[in-house]
């Protein structure tokens, strides 16, 4: 009350009255706590702490009372609030809870009245129920038994059966196919209920007193030796309806592995008779002597073989289940490793395999090897290539090479080993499909072609690699070598070639020498053949061997001859080389080009068919030259087109960077000593520095000496045309275009360096009009060099055009090229400059004096 009416603008209470009224309010604040529960007390807003700034005893003046009042007002609030939200929840809880109560006691209610209901009335059907479901599964045990023991004497049935219709077939009626069909039935009866008591209880008769187990093994072993007797008799009188017979009867006695096996012994001695036949008739008369005797008699074997697997597979699989047809293609390679190694051996030996490849080895190559050594000292002046020693020193060289292996002979040999080896590989797929087609069926999933192993490990596949693939590797090597080196023993250079263009050229492009066309000719037909044996062994031998006497022999002797016979070297400093060293070293390097287009023709069918054409013709041509065709087992044809296109990379390698090296030697010896003379004389009669009195009267005679330099202009280019066309035709109807393309290249890059050291030589020395000037001789100039459809060697100037433009640029797109404008960025790349900002600064400074 002091307080508040103090606070109301009474008079101040003193310190005795505020004491007491500090008293109360702590008295006040007890019993508050004390009422009210410790759950609902403010957690850390009445709890005493000492040194606490709302505590009443720190209390120093009348406005710390207000707040503390004001304080404790706020809380009394809350703690009211939560105490009347409690008891509004206290409410609804009662409810709930009573309402829980009712549900209680009506659950309990029906809780025992379900238990009553179960007591009274479900127990007696729920017993039933038990004793029904006992008894209907009795009466299942009792069916499934008597069913079982039906099913047993039905068996029983049938064995006895069976038994007294073997034991009655064998008897006088004679009737194996019954007695077959009577085992056949009876294997069908579990071992189980043949050796059971019951059945050696009720089987037996008076007539067949053994038990059922013993009476059908003995009448299968006695069925077994009868058919084994009848067909041999009927093997031996070559009667087929009766092979058919006792061959289709081993299956029903349970005798399939014997039936197969003699099957096998009787196509293998049709297969051997064949065989001996065939060989017999040719090696008694001359036939032998023939080129493919051997060969077509090895494939008459393998056609054999085929035609026994296709006409008798049938019968096998439709009488001995899938894939029994693979045991008799077991027995038949047995036999055609002894008739095959027959056919070989007699070959080898009658064709003398081994003492020519003896010879072959002992070969020594002599003209090769003699080309690549150290050339003896020239004689003075220069060789003709056609002179009488020359001629004679190559005909005493094939004279001694004749002598010695006949190349006829071994290129009939590997063409007749080149037929067995792809005989070989035909005869591989076909039983490798028929095996696959054995594993395969039923099944969907698709499988790659396997070698068998069965073939893989066979004799005749380790006689062929030895006595067939083996020669066929050193004999295509030796053949291939032998042929280049005839063949640059043979060379001729194209004749009726001249420098002169007024002359005519009696030979027709592109100007090769012969040797070229020989050899690859024989490449071509080396790299057929080897294909066409399908055999991965040859490829990954004969195709590296060509790479290698390509690089080694091949380009050898074309390096050899640029080296040392053709190279274009002047006799007399300053002077041009003689005309024929010149036009031999540009045949040669034709050759290497050519050389380039034909592995490239020969090599590109062979990778096109195998990753597929687009055109018509490129689609016919696939197929008939598809790898995939020729090697259909895993993997085999992509290493054989890896293996072509290795050949086809690696010659075209060595063979460009010989022709970038003699492209060079023609440069520098050739074109270079004439080139910078003839960029001297055109620009002798033009004048691209203009003094001050030309200047001054300039202004007074532009028209006057727009037509003098128009016609200077005019009379420069002409020379220059006719210089540069002097310098240039009489290479380029030598040259392939390939090769004159490379050559231009050079000379086109040497010319435009030569070019801009001369503009930059004008630097302080040029002004407006000579920038002009030298601009349009400029564009001139590169217009002639590169006419004709060449527009893409106009980069090599590009430099020496920039170079003028930037001399004669306004003063407003000079600034828009240093980036002054906005769109300067956008003019810069637009102009594609090759010149850095340093060397576009320095040639806008080259012009001295510029028109106003």
């Amino acid at each position: 009350m002091v307080l508040d009416d103090y606070v109301n603008g009474g008079s101040p209470p003193n310190w005795f009255e505020f004491s007491k009224v500090s008293r109360l309010l702590s008295m006040f604040h007890q019993s508050q706590r004390d009422t009210i529960p410790q759950t609902l007390q403010p957690r850390n807003v009445l709890k005493r702490q000492p040194n606490s700034p709302w505590q009443v005893d720190g209390v120093v003046s009348l406005a710390d009372v207000q707040a503390k009042m004001d304080e404790l007002h706020q809380q009394e609030a809350s703690v009211t609030e939560r105490l009347n939200a409690l008891v509004a929840s206290q409410t609804e809880l009662k409810r709930s809870l009573a309402r829980l109560d009712i549900s209680r006691a009506n659950l309990g209610s029906q809780a025992v009245s379900a238990r009553s209901i179960g007591n009274t009335m479900l127990s007696n059907a729920a017993i039933t129920a038990k004793r029904i479901s006992a008894a209907v599964t009795r009466l299942d045990l009792e069916q499934a038994r008597v069913r079982d023991t039906l099913h047993i004497v039905d068996q029983v049935a049938e064995l006895k059966t069976c038994v007294l219709g073997v034991t009655g077939s064998m008897g006088a009626a004679q009737d194996w196919e019954a007695a077959a069909t009577y085992l056949n039935r009876a294997s069908k009866i579990p071992s189980d209920v043949i050796k059971g008591s019951f059945a050696e209880e009720i089987v037996p008769t008076s007539e067949v007193p053994a038990p059922p187990q013993t009476t059908l093994e003995q009448a299968a072993e006695s069925l077994q030796g009868l058919f084994l007797r009848e067909f041999q008799r009927a093997a031996a009188e070559n009667n087929g309806s009766k092979v058919t017979r006792f061959f289709k009867l081993f299956p029903l006695i349970g005798k399939s592995d014997v039936g197969l096996d003699v099957y096998g012994r009787y196509v293998c001695q049709g297969v051997a008779a064949r065989a001996r036949s065939n060989l017999n008739a040719g090696t008694a008369g001359s036939q032998a002597t023939e080129g493919f005797f051997y060969a077509n008699a090895l494939t008459k074997l393998f056609e054999h073989v085929a035609q026994i697997v296709e006409h008798h597979g049938g019968l096998v699989e439709l009488h001995y289940g899938a894939g029994s047809m693979v045991r008799v293609l077991e027995r038949l390679q047995s036999e055609a490793d002894v008739q095959g190694g027959i056919i070989i051996d007699t070959w080898s030996d009658e064709r003398s395999i081994d003492r020519k490849l003896t010879d072959i080895r002992s070969y020594a190559f002599t003209f090769l090897v003699q080309s690549f050594l150290p050339a003896p000292p020239a004689r003075s002046g220069t060789p003709r290539a056609g002179s009488p020693n020359k001629r004679s020193a190559s005909r005493d060289s094939r004279r001694q090479d004749d002598e010695g292996i006949d190349t006829k002979e071994i290129d009939t040999l590997l063409s007749e080993m080149t037929a067995m080896a792809a005989r070989w590989s035909l005869y591989r797929r076909f039983i490798a499909l028929q095996c696959k087609q054995e594993s395969m069926e039923g099944k969907m999933e698709h499988q790659v072609l396997k070698v068998p192993s069965f073939i893989t490990s066979s004799a005749l596949n380790q006689k062929i690699a030895d006595r067939v693939i083996s020669p066929i590797n050193a004999m295509t090597t030796f053949l291939l070598r032998r042929s280049v080196e005839r063949a640059f023993q043979l060379d001729e250079q194209p004749s009726g070639l001249s420098l002169n263009p007024a002359k005519p050229l009696h030979s027709n492009a592109p100007y090769i020498s012969s040797a070229v066309d020989d050899v690859m000719y024989i490449v071509n037909q080396v790299v057929e053949r080897s294909l066409a044996t399908s055999q991965r062994s040859v490829v990954s031998s004969v195709l590296p061997s060509i790479t290698r006497v390509l690089d080694s022999d091949f380009i050898g002797m074309i390096q050899r001859k640029m080296r040392d016979e053709s190279y274009p070297k002047a006799a007399i400093q300053g002077a041009l080389p003689p005309e024929n060293t010149i036009i031999a070293f540009l045949v040669l390097i034709n050759d290497l080009d050519i050389g380039c287009d034909y592995v490239r023709r020969i090599v590109q069918p062979w990778i096109e068919g195998y990753h597929g054409s687009n055109s018509h013709e490129e689609k016919a041509e696939a197929s008939l030259k598809s790898l995939h065709s020729l090697y259909p087992f895993e993997g085999d044809a992509l290493y054989a087109a890896n293996v072509l296109r290795s050949l086809q990379q690696t010659f075209e390698a060595k063979a460009s960077e010989l022709i970038s090296d003699g492209i060079y030697v023609v440069f520098k010896n050739v074109v270079k000593p004439r080139l910078r003379p003839l960029l001297s004389d055109a620009f002798r009669d033009i004048d691209q520095q203009m003094n001050g009195e030309d200047n001054a009267e300039a202004g007074g005679l532009v028209e006057e000496d727009d037509e003098s330099d128009a016609a200077a202009n005019e009379r420069a280019h002409h020379h220059f045309q006719r210089g540069w066309d002097a310098l240039t035709q009489p290479i380029a109807r030598i040259l392939t275009n390939g090769n004159f393309e490379r050559l231009l290249t050079t000379v086109i890059s040497y010319l435009a360096d030569v070019l801009e050291k001369r503009i930059w030589s004008y630097y302080g020395r040029i002004n407006d009009y000579g920038a002009i000037r030298l601009e349009r001789d400029i564009a001139g100039l590169v217009n002639i060099v590169v006419r004709g459809s060449r527009y893409g060697l106009r980069d090599a100037f590009a430099r020496c055009t920039q170079i003028c433009l930037i001399m004669n640029m306004e003063e407003d797109e000079w600034a828009e090229t240093q980036g002054s404008t906005t769109s300067a960025a956008d003019v810069v790349d637009d102009a594609g400059w090759v010149l850095d900002a340093d060397e576009r600064a320095r040639a806008r400074a080259m012009v001295q004096v510029r028109k106003p």
